[in-house]
């Protein structure tokens, strides 16, 4: 190991699945990875958390884990060193993780799905980091480390939502659910695609910020119950639109079924309100559209995604708030508790 790098670090590991947040303990003298041939050594910069991060130590996650893992998904760095047969990176590029490092083009694999960080592989809530580099990718030149982070997971996840399946086109009518990171990034992406957004929120307040970031309407859902039918009339001719985000499960499905277009694209994101309805498959049928479940995406979309957020200056929306590592448990305890708004970031030094 090089002068420059210590031989130990500070990183947070899940340990256990049955102690909620206290099942993610802090080790302070940790080793620093060794290389292999094709790895790239990350010191990490800053981290972002998603609902994902907050579920693994409560015993919620659905897909698998591998425990003891070091926490989270979502980083970017500097690279410090490299192996001897890496050809991609070099010593002082800035890098982003991928989230599913196996994931690297083409569709979903039951492989690609048990290479996440965080969950099956070591991830990013440490120092340093030792990645395949075929499991990073190069941050947009105009992001800091902290907005570079956001990206991983939610930025990614949007990205394939709008062009995984059947790309966005220009002119064509998007339905965001919420303001948590998968919607923002999904709003930002739509209206540099030149498409209309329509968003719902649940205060005047987070209305004024989903207008700031170019929503073309914005509904309350506490003030309008039938919202799904108001989403379809502001498109034209009340078709509906032609993609949701749908992030609600069965507390937001039913309303998202009716603002659906014929031949519309709902992306199956989160479940936050609980399981989705069994009978929005059969909606699906006599509505014509397509659900689709959507795992974060592949190196491919993520470099195509990181072209646009440089062609298009875009800068994710984070948080005010931000902790150090040391402090990433109240990171995980201020984000369920809902405190925040944006992408929560944990710099690190």
């Amino acid at each position: 190991m090089s002068a420059s790098i210590p031989s130990t670090q500070k990183q947070w590991i899940v340990e256990t699945t049955e102690k909620k947040f206290d099942g993610l303990v802090l080790h302070e003298n940790a080793p620093v990875p060794k290389l292999g041939d094709n790895d790239v050594l990350v010191k990490l910069h800053a981290a972002s958390l998603n609902f994902r991060d907050l579920i693994i130590p409560r015993g919620e996650y659905f897909f698998g884990l591998k425990l003891p893992v070091v926490a989270g998904s979502d980083g970017a760095g500097e690279v410090v060193a490299v192996g001897p047969k890496v050809s991609k990176f070099s010593v002082g590029d800035k890098v982003m993780t991928l989230f599913n490092q196996a994931h690297q083009s083409g569709p979903m694999t039951p492989a690609a799905a048990s290479s996440g960080l965080g969950g099956i592989i070591d991830g990013t809530l440490r120092q340093y980091g030792s990645f395949s580099e075929e499991g990073l990718v190069r941050m947009p030149s105009n992001l800091s480390y902290a907005e570079a982070a956001t990206l991983v997971c939610a930025g990614l996840t949007s990205w394939n939502a709008l062009y995984g399946l059947r790309p966005l086109k220009k002119g064509q009518w998007v339905l965001v659910e919420g303001t948590g990171g998968v919607s923002l990034f999904a709003l930002q992406f739509a209206k540099a695609a030149g498409a209309h957004v329509i968003a719902t929120t649940s205060s005047k307040e987070k209305a004024e910020i989903l207008k700031g970031l170019g929503a073309d309407h914005v509904i309350n859902y506490k003030e309008d119950q039938n919202w799904g039918e108001s989403v379809r009339k502001l498109t034209p001719n009340g078709e509906g639109v032609d993609f949701i985000l749908e992030l609600g499960g069965k507390d937001t499905v039913r309303e998202a079924i009716k603002a659906i277009k014929f031949e519309g694209i709902m992306s199956a994101i989160g479940m936050l309100g609980g399981e989705m309805p069994k009978e929005s498959l059969m909606e699906a049928l006599v509505k014509v559209f397509t659900v689709r479940g959507v795992y974060v995406g592949s190196k491919e979309q993520m470099e195509e995604m990181s072209r646009a957020v440089e062609k298009f200056g875009i800068h994710p929306v984070i948080e005010k708030k931000t902790f150090k590592l040391e402090e990433a448990r109240q990171a995980y305890e201020y984000m369920w508790a809902a405190k925040h708004f944006g992408k929560v970031v944990i710099n690190i030094e």
